[in-house]
């Protein structure tokens, strides 16, 4: 069996966390730098990824979380936030990255840049908002992934008031919206579900040749 076939097995959704024990400081640095290469469209990053380490704030989250412990228990607490908008000052900032990074002039991304403030002037406010939205499900894929290969459990979440939790960490809505909330650390040696077979349907019901 190949390492990421094995890492994909060994993960589950945790339900119980061992609240005592942290993730170290490298495997962090390793997850977030997994979060900065993270893919998007057009490579734009149209994300931010807040860690919530207060035990305050955490503790106030629960009832937002509908009472799931894991956003308490955690090691770390993650959460995945897409950009509402895409200005062309985002696209400016972009570009401007891409020639010191490449350490190119900046007039040889024009036409590129052209071309994505053409494409994007062409979106409604709710297209943008959902082209958007969708990045942040490719960085939770990716998320998931790394925590496996650390042997970092992770628990990703959908079952969250965003209203509630932006009310609570005292952000934006119009800037940022909370997609996705993602609990990282140990599995808890009596959660009831980390021995449980992982129940996929098999490769003839999924795969289709043509």
């Amino acid at each position: 069996m190949s390492q990421i076939i094995e890492d994909l097995n060994w993960r589950y959704a945790t339900k119980r966390f061992d609240s005592t024990q942290k993730i170290s400081k490298k495997d962090l640095e390793t997850i977030k730098e997994s979060l900065r290469l993270v893919p998007s469209s057009y490579g734009l990053q149209p994300l931010k990824y807040i860690f919530v380490e207060s035990k305050n704030i955490r503790e106030q989250l629960v009832p937002a979380s509908y009472g799931q412990r894991q956003v308490q228990d955690a090691s770390h607490l993650i959460l995945i936030c897409s950009h509402q908008k895409m200005e062309e000052k985002q696209i400016d900032a972009y570009l401007e990255n891409v020639a010191k990074t490449r350490d190119v002039e900046l007039s040889t991304t024009k036409g590129y840049g052209d071309f994505m403030k053409q494409t994007i002037s062409r979106m409604s406010e709710n297209e943008i908002k959902s082209w958007n939205d969708k990045q942040a499900y490719i960085a939770l894929g990716q998320l998931l992934q790394t925590c496996s290969t650390l042997r970092i459990d992770a628990t990703p979440m959908e079952g969250f008031d965003s209203n509630q939790y932006a009310e609570i960490l005292g952000m934006n809505n119009e800037e940022y919206k909370i997609n996705l909330v993602c609990p990282i650390g140990y599995r808890h040696e009596e959660d009831s579900s980390k021995d449980l077979k992982k129940v996929r349907k098999s490769l003839e019901e999924l795969f289709e040749i043509k």
